[in-house]
C-alpha cells in the first residue's frame, strides 16, 4: 500500500519550456485540468486550466508562469493514506511521488488512491458500519472487539475522529463483518457504549464507483 504503486503512466510531466498551448491540449487529450511540471527529474509544482485561461497567452512557457502545489507530494514509500491527506490538504486531484533523495517518479490520482484505501479498509465487503462516541479514556478495541465477537461478528476495519457533537469525546467508526446490526447495539449499549449512528449493506458492491462512495460514507466525508 505504499504510494510507489499506485503511480500512473497516463499523466505526463511538462518541462519549463513546454508552452501553455501543449499543456492546454495534453490536458483535452487526457481529459485532466491539472498536469505536473518536472525539470532534471525535480518536482516543481502544478500548473492548472484555469492558471492558463486567465494568462490568454498560449505562447507562454511553464518557466514564465507561476506554478502551485510544489509540496503537494509524497514519499514513494509512504503509505496511500498520506496521498489521501496531501490531496486534500492541497485541493487537489493528483499528487506527486518522489523519492527520499526528491527524483520525481509520478503521480497519484485521488481517485486510485481512495479505491486502494477502499480496498485495504474492506469497504467493499458486505457488512455493516457502526459509530460510537466514547471519552478516548473509555477506548479500547480490545475490549470493543471482544464485546462484538459474543455476537459472532468480525470488526474488519476502525477509524478513530472527532465527535462533531461533543469535542471531549471521540467517534469510533466500525466496519463489521455482518449486516444485521441490531443483537450487536444491543450487546454494546449494554456494557455502556453509546451508538450514534449506523447503516447496514443489503448487498455486496462490486464497482470501483460503489467501492469509493461506500469509503466516504466510512470516513463521513
Amino acid at each position: 500500500m505504499q504510494s510507489y504503486e499506485f503511480i500512473t503512466n497516463l499523466i505526463p510531466p511538462l518541462k519549463l519550456t513546454d508552452k501553455c498551448s501543449m499543456a492546454l491540449a495534453w490536458m483535452e487529450e487526457i481529459r485532466i485540468a491539472v498536469l505536473p511540471v518536472v525539470q532534471k527529474g525535480e518536482f516543481l509544482g502544478f500548473v492548472r486550466d484555469e492558471i492558463i485561461m486567465d494568462l490568454n497567452n498560449p505562447d507562454l512557457t511553464m518557466g514564465e508562469i507561476e506554478l502551485d502545489g510544489v509540496n503537494c507530494k509524497v514519499f514513494s514509500d509512504q503509505h496511500v493514506y498520506e496521498v489521501l491527506r496531501v490531496g486534500a490538504e492541497f485541493e487537489s486531484n493528483i499528487v506527486a511521488v518522489t523519492d527520499r533523495e526528491g527524483t520525481y517518479l509520478g503521480v497519484v490520482t485521488m481517485e486510485d488512491s481512495l479505491t486502494a484505501f477502499a480496498d485495504s479498509l474492506s469497504i467493499q465487503t458486505k457488512g455493516s458500519v457502526l459509530v460510537l462516541s466514547m471519552h478516548m479514556t473509555d477506548y479500547s478495541l480490545a475490549e470493543i472487539a471482544r464485546i462484538v465477537e459474543t455476537e459472532n461478528t468480525k470488526i474488519l476495519s476502525s477509524i478513530i475522529s472527532s465527535d462533531p457533537f461533543d469535542s471531549s469525546k471521540i467517534k469510533l467508526t466500525l466496519k463489521l463483518d455482518q449486516p444485521e446490526l441490531r443483537y450487536i447495539k444491543a450487546t454494546l449499549e449494554r456494557f455502556g457504549y453509546k451508538i450514534i449512528d449506523h447503516y447496514q449493506e443489503e448487498s455486496g458492491v462490486s464497482s470501483e464507483e460503489d467501492r469509493i462512495g461506500n469509503l466516504l460514507r466510512f470516513l463521513d466525508i
